[in-house]
């Protein structure tokens, strides 16, 4: 199965912003984005983009979608409620992984994780809940050391949005599907982050319910 793959920015749904000429999808329009805004005070040489899978909310299930559209990632993120060692043993069978635990982990979901892949500085929790109201835990973490991206899950919503130069993103749950939610991942790769629909179905509702966290 071919996945489909939404190419998306902080102003995905207003067409009015800039589009990559002649780029489509089966999907929908291709939006590309560039991380210089949140990062144009590092040397050109400190960042060498990296090919990112990004996933999240498994729930124990490591569908066989998943496990293709991430082969031959440089490194791979999981944002939370993983579900058991036999989802990671099989993540890491693909890439280098950092992982974070969620509140159906053994963890509270609270936990910040802190890693820098290629120059790309990630911070990594479950639970944000929401991008323009983070955990105070959140902010001061990103106080005290800045990232480039804040990567998050438990919501099971796909979400990709620049707030204060920050990049916030959850490539959605790509466990068990919950109600019409999508079942999907997310690639961050040469400056640009995809959420990438794992079935058909999920075509349609990464479109409907992308980035309904930001009420």
């Amino acid at each position: 199965m071919t996945s489909a793959r939404i190419v998306s920015d902080a102003f995905f749904f207003d067409f009015n912003h800039a589009t990559c000429d002649g780029v489509k999808n089966t999907a929908t329009r291709s939006v590309f984005f560039s991380f210089a805004a949140a990062i144009d005070y590092l040397e050109a040489d400190i960042v060498h983009w990296m090919r990112i899978g990004v996933i999240a909310d498994t729930h124990g299930l490591l569908r066989p979608e998943a496990v293709e559209t991430l082969r031959g990632v440089d490194a791979i993120v999981h944002a939370g409620d993983v579900g058991g060692a036999h989802v990671l043993e099989g993540l890491r069978e693909l890439a280098p992984l950092t992982y974070v635990e969620g509140n159906n982990d053994d963890g509270e979901g609270t936990d910040i994780v802190r890693v820098t892949i290629g120059g790309l500085r990630i911070l990594l929790t479950h639970i944000l809940p929401r991008p323009h109201k983070p955990d105070r835990r959140v902010v001061d973490s990103l106080r005290a050391s800045p990232a480039e991206i804040v990567i998050f899950g438990h919501s099971h919503l796909p979400h990709d949005e620049i707030i204060d130069g920050i990049r916030y993103f959850n490539p959605a749950s790509a466990g068990p599907r919950r109600f019409d939610y999508p079942v999907s991942v997310g690639i961050i790769d040469d400056g640009r982050a995809m959420h990438v629909a794992l079935d058909e179905r999920s075509k349609a509702a990464l479109v409907k319910r992308m980035n309904q966290l930001k009420s």
